[in-house]
């Protein structure tokens, strides 16, 4: 079935290409309207605006039925299902990449290490 769709649907842009090609812009209609031969169009008077206006609309309308039908059936032949998302497990505790900071000597000094007997000062001199 999808093979079948999906040819469709390939056919289907390739005529809309070809129509979209074939159309005359707007532009184009100027000399007609001082009866530059369109009498002898195949299409009559109007021209071929109409009929291809109308062919593209039917085409493009096929065009998006078989984008959703292609859709719907790649949706379906993935298996997926409509699962909410996971609660988190509780069972485990929660761990940190960060280590916990440790209270230790350190060669930084902080405020007051004067008063602990360190040698660098605290507060730059002046």
């Amino acid at each position: 079935m999808e093979k079948i769709v999906l040819i469709v649907h390939m056919l289907t842009a390739l005529a809309i290409i070809a129509l979209i090609l074939m159309q005359q812009g707007k532009g184009a209609s100027a000399g007609a309207s001082f009866g530059a031969g369109a009498s002898q169009t195949v299409f009559g008077s109007e021209g071929s605006g109409n009929f291809f206006t109308r062919t593209t609309a039917i085409f493009a309308f096929v065009f998006f039925c078989t984008s959703f039908g292609l859709a719907i059936i790649a949706k379906n032949s993935a298996n997926i299902t409509d699962v909410g998302i996971p609660a988190m497990i509780d069972s485990a505790p929660a761990m940190s990449d960060v280590p916990a900071a440790e209270q230790s000597d350190s060669d930084v000094p902080s405020v007051g290490a004067e008063e602990n007997g360190s040698d660098v000062p605290a507060v730059p001199a002046e």
